[in-house]
């Protein structure tokens, strides 16, 4: 057994969407309703370090693309005991609107980002609204004056940000998409992020349909299941099923909050 300082981690629903099938699987059966989409951002401390994973978005945006905004994530960091504005860490597993569109409640934050994710989000293939749809403008060039600012820390794959918290890059659904592995309490927990919406792609080897190389999300899904202790310990970034097997740490946020190194 190793000498590391588990992590809590913990799960904040701040937006979801009524979706069908075949919006959420390549092949998938457009007659097939009712696959609601949750939005996640998620948190990792312990006694030493805290970590903030992805930022989500903002209630203007969420009506300008029709999702039903719940609350800012922000409000449920606060019960956690965490201000926004004194956060230091952010990990931003990739730049599309929903994770990164709060970036400016976190003035203080350093964010952790992949240099491959920096490139794809402001290289060709934004010519084409195929791989733009899912970023905003205003957001990456905001994290561009972030690097001129001297607040962005840049990793080439796999790295080790604290003792028993690492960032590893898997691609696929973008060019630069990172995941989290963490040291919990019930083993390594991996943040899958958008390597794996649901649990079904995982499990069923079902690509979602926005991607950027079919075959990295295909080999994401092998190191998902290496770097995690067991698939259920692998969460995935926008399934509804993480708010029904995970409890809330209190009764006042049931329905915002899950703690993932725990079970109901």
């Amino acid at each position: 057994m190793n000498d590391l300082i588990p992590y809590e981690v913990y799960a904040i629903r701040y937006a979801t969407v009524e979706r069908r099938a075949d919006e959420n699987f390549i092949g998938g059966d457009p007659h097939d309703s009712g696959m609601a989409m949750d939005y996640f951002i998620w948190v990792a401390r312990n006694s030493i370090h805290s970590y903030v994973v992805d930022t989500g978005f903002n209630e203007k945006t969420a009506a300008r693309r029709r999702r039903h905004y719940l609350r800012s994530p922000v409000e449920s960091l606060r019960q956690l005991g965490i201000e926004a504005g004194e956060v230091k860490d952010l990990i931003i597993t990739h730049l599309h609107y929903d994770h990164i569109g709060n970036f400016d409640l976190f003035p203080r934050a350093r964010f952790h980002l992949q240099d491959g994710e920096m490139a794809f989000a402001t290289g060709r293939y934004m010519s084409s609204s195929l791989f733009s749809q899912a970023y905003e403008q205003d957001e990456v060039s905001a994290m561009v004056r972030n690097v001129y600012a001297g607040r962005v820390s840049f990793y080439d794959g796999d790295a080790t940000l604290a003792p028993g918290l690492s960032v590893h890059l898997i691609g696929g659904h973008t060019r630069g998409l990172q995941v989290v592995r963490i040291w919990t309490r019930v083993g390594w927990l991996v943040l899958a992020s958008d390597a794996s919406h649901y649990r079904r792609n995982l499990i069923e080897e079902r690509p979602f349909p926005i991607v950027f190389d079919v075959g990295e999300m295909f080999d994401g899904w092998k190191r998902l299941r290496e770097l995690a202790e067991g698939t259920e310990n692998i969460i995935p970034g926008h399934d509804p099923v993480v708010m029904l097997e995970y409890p809330a740490p209190a009764p006042s946020m049931e329905g915002f909050v899950v703690r993932l190194d725990s079970k109901k």
